[in-house]
């Protein structure tokens, strides 16, 4: 068995990280971790959620990057991340296997510890 980080719902887990993040700093101006019921939701449907955060990504940008500053930089670094974790083939349609659930939550907790490093103070 591979390594979580060499997996597909890992990496779900960091392209969520990154289409969060892009939302947050739209708008509260700052990236907010998700709830353990969010999380699941998101596990429950990964594919559902991605494209309706995929919908408004461009209005979340825009509206990220006029707040200037970091906030501005920080979206843009964040959106180029979700372009960069987007998965080259169609994702099920399916649940995650609970083995799935926690890989990509290990694949969002370590996104959001490298946005956390990267854009200290804007991101709980």
């Amino acid at each position: 068995m591979g390594k979580a980080e060499e997996g597909r719902p890992y990496q779900w887990g960091r392209l969520y990280a990154a289409l969060r993040a892009v939302r947050g700093f739209a708008s509260a101006g700052r990236a907010i971790p998700v709830t353990d019921r969010e999380l699941k939701d998101t596990t429950g449907r990964p594919r559902a959620v991605f494209e309706g955060y995929l919908r408004t990504a461009g209005l979340d940008v825009l509206a990220a990057r006029e707040r200037g500053g970091t906030v501005a930089e920080a979206a843009a670094e964040a959106f180029a991340d979700v372009a960069r974790l987007m998965p080259p083939k169609a994702m099920s349609r399916g649940n995650l296997t609970q083995a799935e659930a926690e890989h990509f939550r290990q694949g969002y907790e370590a996104q959001l510890a490298a946005y956390r490093k990267a854009w200290e103070g804007l991101v709980d």
